[in-house]
């Protein structure tokens, strides 16, 4: 089944100290804290690489989020985990957003879920728009 699933999230993203690893400026690491209101209730938690550049407006940054919640279908709702890849640009102030469910990811009753997500901030506020397919359910 194709379907659309929208609604408002809040995020908390938190810096984290550098390891060692990343010992320039231009490079960091941080953890995602989310909460999915509308046809997604769910949390999740995720760790985000970012790269700044000297160039205003240009960056990058790549980020893995487990989600942990209900989706609520044309068919009812739904429960279980899935898994969000991000790969995010700003080129000179233009964004490039992909956030794609991982292939297989999907667990309990969102085994087969696949799709993706688009992510609007306007005045501060966080909220998605969620394109994905699910199997039907046995």
């Amino acid at each position: 089944m194709s379907a659309h699933a929208t609604g408002p999230f809040d995020v908390k993203v938190l810096p984290q100290t550098p390891d060692g690893t990343f010992e320039d400026a231009t490079m960091g690491r941080m953890t995602i804290d989310k909460q999915y209101h509308g046809d997604l209730e769910a949390t999740s938690k995720g760790q985000m690489l970012t790269a700044m550049t000297e160039t205003k407006g240009s960056a990058g940054y790549v980020a893995i989020e487990r989600v942990t919640g209900t989706l609520r279908t044309p068919n009812g709702a739904r429960t279980g985990t899935f898994m969000l890849q991000h790969t995010g640009t700003m080129s000179r102030g233009v964004p490039q957003l992909s956030v794609t469910v991982v292939p297989d990811s999907g667990t309990a009753q969102l085994v087969g879920l696949a799709g993706k997500m688009t992510i609007h901030v306007t005045d501060g506020k966080h909220s998605y728009d969620f394109d994905y397919t699910l199997p039907q359910a046995p």
